[in-house]
């Protein structure tokens, strides 16, 4: 038989019944408070009991927002799996740790197929626009500060605006893969056959031609 503990006992060894009662009292009051950990079996009051409990929020729309990630059916999955407002917390802050550069890279690569698309359109072609990108970037370090050219062809318009630039310069300035070309009237003009002239309108043939007339004449 085990031992009844001294608290439960009377100076004399004999059962303090009051004691007993009274302890057994506090013990039933505290079991009253505590929670249980739903089983398979557990009806849904045990499971709300246990949720509010571990903070568990009563509706989806109490969790924690967030900019980037925040999403109603989100949060509704979130409450439907039992997620507290802490892990809730938690789970945007990986996000944003892991997929923020991801999802920046993504708007640079956006934004870089958009500027693509608006310097082709500018320039005619594909094949013109590299040429122009060729003749600018010569263009930009001869005449150009790094950090200002840099910023200007951050996007299609700077771009264009070195280019217009690039053209409203004297005509001793050369852009074609920086290779000057000492060109007679003859030459010119057999140039202006080609259809890159006169069909194409080439930006970049155009201004060739142009340039050598002004150094011819001017």
């Amino acid at each position: 038989m085990e031992k009844i503990p001294e608290k439960f006992l009377n100076e004399n060894g004999t059962l303090n019944e009051e004691a007993l009662i009274k302890s057994y009292r506090e013990l039933e009051k505290k079991m009253g408070t505590m929670i249980s950990v739903p089983t398979d079996d557990s009806d849904d009051a045990t499971r709300m009991r246990f949720k509010r409990a571990i903070g568990v929020p009563e509706t989806a729309a109490e969790y924690p927002s967030n900019a980037l990630f925040d999403d109603e059916q989100l949060r509704e999955k979130f409450h439907e799996i039992g997620l507290t407002s802490k892990q809730v917390e938690q789970i945007y802050s990986i996000a944003e740790e892991f997929l923020s550069p991801v999802l920046s890279d993504l708007f640079r690569m956006q934004n870089e197929t958009t500027a693509i698309a608006e310097l082709e359109k500018f320039f005619g072609s594909r094949e013109k626009m590299n040429d122009a990108l060729q003749a600018i970037n010569t263009f930009g370090e001869k005449f150009l500060p790094s950090d200002a050219f840099e910023e200007l062809c951050a996007t299609a318009q700077g771009i264009q605006s070195v280019y217009k630039m690039m053209q409203s310069m004297e005509p001793s300035v050369e852009t074609d893969k920086s290779v000057a070309e000492n060109l007679t009237d003859g030459d010119l003009r057999r140039m202006m056959r080609d259809p890159k002239y006169w069909r194409d309108a080439d930006p970049e043939y155009v201004r060739k031609i142009e340039n050598g007339f002004k150094k011819l004449y001017s």
